[in-house]
């Protein structure tokens, strides 16, 4: 199904759906650390596809990865280098969205198993064969350097809706109560 709607979405400008989501449907974990948070999609319509919420929700990530990426900066914290690792990388798409949204070239590990190549490393160090992780890491890892580049125009479409998910952010996650209220409706309900 996910390869279905990425075929899908893929086939759209940046904006044509004429939504945008927040991908809280765990709860905010970063920057606002709320899990009372949900998730939500403005600008539906009868004419909204699968895809249109499908690429939102993609786009969604993207956009909180750079209220992310914005905090660290506005709290000092030089972001020059994304490497991305596991899952994520299989979807071009959902790649292309996060450099075009985020401004900045994407790179990915030449692994398909992250995780599992990173317990290999720190086991290479723990039995000596190399000195630390960072020299283990140079010889058993491997990166795509830039291997997702921004484009300018859709970066600054991305912007305008960029815009608009933050007001959203800021409203739900920090102004109102509404979403929190829900989920005690909720957990009132299922007493």
């Amino acid at each position: 199904m996910h390869e279905y709607l990425t075929e899908l979405a893929g086939n759209q400008r940046v904006g044509e759906h004429g939504l945008v989501a927040l991908d809280w449907h765990n709860g905010n974990r970063s920057v606002l650390v709320d899990h009372e948070l949900s998730g939500l999609v403005v600008g539906t319509t009868l004419a909204t596809t699968p895809e249109d919420t499908y690429r939102a929700l993609l786009e969604a990530t993207a956009f909180g990865t750079r209220v992310i990426v914005e905090a660290f900066r506005g709290s000092g914290v030089p972001v020059e280098d994304l490497v991305i690792a596991g899952g994520l990388t299989r979807n071009a798409l959902l790649m292309q969205i996060y450099a075009d949204v985020l401004r900045m070239p994407l790179s990915v590990i030449d692994s398909e198993q992250g995780a599992a190549l990173g317990s290999a490393i720190h086991a290479a160090v723990a039995a000596g064969s190399y000195p630390d992780v960072p020299a283990a890491a140079a010889s058993m890892g491997k990166v795509r350097r830039h291997a997702y580049l921004p484009d300018e125009s859709r970066s600054r479409a991305y912007d305008a809706l960029f815009e608009i998910y933050r007001e959203l952010h800021d409203h739900f996650g920090r102004d109102v109560g509404t979403m929190r209220r829900l989920r005690s409706i909720r957990r009132g309900a299922e007493r």
